[in-house]
């Protein structure tokens, strides 16, 4: 199964673990604004493919209530890493965005 899913809904999810990858990489290995690390570029590029590749797409939950989680071991402690210290700054640096997945959240309980 091939998927490529470019509507707003995995846009919008695309956007969210990016901010959250660069959130966390300019605060724990001091890049610029703009820049990441390669450790976290690797996992940036990742997690836009397998959003890309979500079998889910458009109906796709957050990943915290995702039935299937998609990530190889290695990658998923790092987005999990990421997630546990980005999550609450999002509410500071990304609050429209931080609410957006904060509701999508509870809609899919």
């Amino acid at each position: 199964m091939v998927a490529n899913n470019t509507g707003p809904k995995i846009q919008q999810e695309k956007a969210t673990v990016s901010a959250m990858i660069y959130l966390y990489c300019n605060q724990n290995h001091h890049t610029s604004r703009y820049q990441l690390c390669n450790e976290c570029n690797d996992l940036l590029q990742y997690a836009m493919q397998r959003l890309t590749m979500c079998r889910f797409g458009e109906a796709k939950t957050t990943c915290e209530r995702c039935p299937k989680h998609c990530y190889r071991k290695d990658y998923k402690q790092k987005i999990k890493q990421v997630m546990r210290y980005a999550g609450p700054r999002m509410i500071i640096y990304h609050p429209v965005m931080a609410f957006r997945h904060l509701y999508k959240n509870l809609l899919s309980k």
